[in-house]
């Protein structure tokens, strides 16, 4: 995994600070890090002997990136990516912690599913932290040992892509959860609408004559979680949204005074669904790439803070999974290494930061996970990040063992330095 224990001194020199939370937001400072620790904060810190200096042009400083859903495949698909690649390929793409899915083989549905996962990534320079399932299994027929999952370790529970259709079921594990202060997240297909859908329902779908998956098969699953929300008096958290009128309905939950968090996909910022025009299916995904006008409105949701975080969905699948006739693909791309570059690349008129809170500050807050800071006597939890730098992204870049993404050969605005956390760095060319 390329982890680096930190120099006795570290300088990170000239660093524009993106934070709300800090002090020295908007300032370009120096950054003094020793055993891990941030030092000092100046705007000029001359360097002392046995000091590793770092200077980058138009560097950018953050507390360290957390994708909330992510899909490592281990135990029981390690063919996919296991829990030391996807490791890799965060580092690649700028976090410091994930969260992680429980789509593996079996299920992360027990504690020693959960213990399992805790033992494997122990002293990471990313800190890797389990969703446990609602149900058992994923089965959907029963909850599933929440409370013991969750002292072992589990910082969630969700079926991930699995929605949970019997809505007395998610009532149940709603007002469960509340014993000990635990989440529910939640996925939004209405099964007995999308059916065995393809891609979205619109023009290019009855171009291509594929089948198309209505966006209400998305909304009326949120207007139903939601209501489920209101009657528990419970937080919830609504995940991959993609619709224009989800955004709606979710804003209206917030302005309710619901218990109401939501995250999309970057690729749901940034890719329509003409994009399926080549059959291309790489960009075979769940949620399914939804209309010019969906875009436009999930961006406006995370510029107003209707929808809370950004996440890579990152869903590594093997070439047998891929390379197939479209309609029997699996759905799914690695994220990761690309997030980034592709938010950025395609933010429109959201501000950075904007975006670094929704990949930052809000991801934490809804976990309730400790949030780091930039200030002296800190931990060091830290992205380094140049948002103006160009770069290809190349097959050499992909650090996953998996390789479907549609975006090789693509050139993106917004470079990942390094990271820097738990007395550990990993820093490009340094």
């Amino acid at each position: 995994m390329n982890q680096k224990l930190i120099p006795m001194n570290l300088l990170i020199k000239s660093a524009y600070i993106v934070d709300k939370t800090s002090a020295y937001k908007g300032k370009v400072m120096d950054l003094l890090i020793e055993n891990g620790i941030i030092k000092s904060i100046k705007p000029k810190i001359i360097p002392q002997k046995n000091v590793k200096i770092l200077n980058v042009n138009n560097l950018h400083v953050s507390v360290g990136w957390f994708d909330m859903q992510v899909n490592f495949c281990d135990p029981g698909f390690e063919h996919k990516e296991d829990l030391c690649t996807g490791i890799s390929a965060a580092i690649a793409g700028g976090f410091s912690g994930v969260a992680l899915v429980p789509s593996t083989n079996p299920p992360i549905h027990t504690k020693s599913d959960v213990q399992y996962i805790k033992s494997k990534t122990t002293n990471s320079i990313v800190d890797v932290y389990p969703i446990g399932t609602v149900s058992h299994r994923q089965e959907g027929k029963d909850i599933s040992e929440m409370y013991d999952m969750q002292q072992a370790g589990a910082i969630a529970f969700s079926d991930d892509k699995k929605p949970i259709h019997d809505a007395g079921l998610l009532m149940r594990a709603l007002l469960y959860s509340q014993n000990f202060g635990s989440l529910i997240i939640t996925h939004c297909d209405e099964k007995s609408i999308s059916l065995d859908g393809q891609m979205n329902e619109g023009i290019t779908s009855t171009i291509l004559g594929l089948k198309g998956i209505p966006a209400i098969a998305e909304e009326l699953m949120v207007s139903r979680n939601i209501s489920l929300a209101e009657y528990t008096n419970a937080p919830i958290h609504i995940s991959n949204i993609s619709t224009k009128k989800s955004v709606s309905l979710i804003k209206q939950a917030k302005a309710n005074g619901l218990k109401v968090t939501a995250s999309i996909n970057a690729y749901s910022l940034a890719i329509d669904d003409s994009a399926l025009m080549e059959f291309d299916s790489n960009f075979k995904l769940n949620p399914p790439l939804r209309s010019k006008s969906d875009i436009e409105a999930l961006r406006n949701g995370i510029a107003d803070g209707t929808i809370d975080a950004i996440t890579s969905d990152h869903r590594p699948q093997d070439i047998e999974s891929k390379v197939i006739e479209f309609d029997y693909a699996s759905n799914g791309m690695i994220g990761l290494e690309t997030s980034f570059g592709l938010i950025n690349s395609n933010k429109g008129k959201i501000k950075l930061e904007t975006i670094i809170e929704a990949l930052t500050t809000n991801p934490r807050k809804i976990l309730k996970i400790k949030q780091p800071k930039i200030a002296e006597g800190e931990i060091a939890n830290i992205t380094l990040f140049n948002p103006a730098a160009e770069w290809l992204f190349e097959k050499k870049c992909i650090q996953s063992k998996s390789i479907n993404t549609p975006f090789l050969g693509t050139k993106f605005k917004g470079k990942v330095i390094g990271i820097i956390n738990n007395s550990a760095f990993n820093i490009k060319d340094f």
